[in-house]
């Protein structure tokens, strides 16, 4: 018969990578299933098994996950970047929000700026015909001295006579 008859579940990835019987008890297997071997090679190779065994006992049991979590996340980057490990990554994103917000900042004001000007010659615009097609002709109505005081509404004058 064989002694690997014995287990109901495959060993976690960190006791098949450390080549040792994986027990109930075993404080990696919630974390580093044997799906994921990769996940505690690059902890290891970072961390050491002894360090995050010891940082898992010493932190709460509904933390753990999240702990766990993060530091595959760093190990990884640290791989990539062995300096900077995840603070260049993070480094690297926030200079990029602030290029985005940049980008979008401007182009809110060229959009802001393209609608005002866009209002502004539909009403010209709007004014004129209303004075060239003969709906009514409000020029001829204010210069005409009809309202008693100067105004330029419906005439080529933009800025309504300053």
């Amino acid at each position: 018969m064989s002694s690997t008859s014995n287990y109901s579940t495959p060993p976690c990835a960190a006791c098949k990578f450390l080549r040792r019987k994986c027990l109930p008890s075993c404080v990696f297997a919630p974390y580093f299933p044997p799906e994921e071997p990769i996940k505690f090679t690059t902890v290891h190779k970072v961390f050491g098994a002894s360090n995050v065994s010891k940082l898992l006992n010493e932190i709460q049991p509904h933390q753990r996950e999240d702990a766990v979590n993060s530091l595959a996340y760093e190990a990884e980057a640290r791989l990539k970047d062995p300096v900077y490990g995840c603070v260049g990554a993070i480094s690297v994103l926030q200079r990029q929000v602030l290029r985005l917000q940049k980008e979008l900042d401007a182009t809110n004001a060229d959009l802001m700026r393209y609608a005002n000007n866009n209002n502004n010659n539909n009403n010209f615009q709007y004014g004129r015909r209303m004075v060239n097609s003969g709906y009514y002709n409000y020029s001829s109505a204010w210069n005409n001295g009809i309202s008693g005081g100067h105004n330029n509404i419906g005439t080529d004058n933009c800025d309504g006579g300053r």
